[in-house]
């Protein structure tokens, strides 16, 4: 190819490329560092609930409650053995040094249905004595484990 340089050449500049803007990342950051703060809110809340519902567990007054329903023939009959306890226990127990209450419940479930405990107790000395302790199963009406 040849070029007659006695013809006044035209010039055409390169297309024009739209500016590109560069991001300072600052909204990266600020959407990471939220992320990250709600991460460890709801991990923080998880171990929260696992302490609580572990400290419920561990005491006496649940652990006496289980046994007790554990041990009726007549919810026994209704939910079929083993009886297992649920996760989720609500409720309170407080103790202090001249004694102690619990309103608490909890689920359980055996081989034919489940059901859920109710129990209220107080403590003066070791001892809780339990003022109520229902057992309320999913189908068929509520036993109270205190009576015979």
């Amino acid at each position: 190819m040849t070029t007659d340089y006695t013809q006044p050449q035209q010039y055409t500049p390169p297309p024009a490329q739209p500016a590109q803007q560069k991001s300072s990342g600052c909204l990266k950051v600020f959407l990471i560092g939220c992320g990250v703060l709600l991460f460890l809110f709801v991990a923080f809340c998880a171990v929260l609930v696992f302490v609580v519902f572990a400290a419920v567990k561990k005491s006496d007054v649940y652990e006496q409650a289980l046994n007790r329903v554990r041990n009726d023939q007549r919810v026994q009959a209704t939910l079929g053995e083993p009886i297992e306890p649920g996760f989720w226990v609500s409720g309170s127990v407080h103790v202090d040094s001249s004694g102690g209450t619990a309103d608490f419940s909890f689920p359980v479930s055996g081989p034919k249905t489940k059901a859920r405990v109710h129990a209220v107790a107080a403590t003066r000395a070791q001892t809780w004595e339990f003022t109520t302790l229902d057992v309320t199963p999913a189908n068929g009406p509520p036993i109270n484990v205190l009576t015979p």
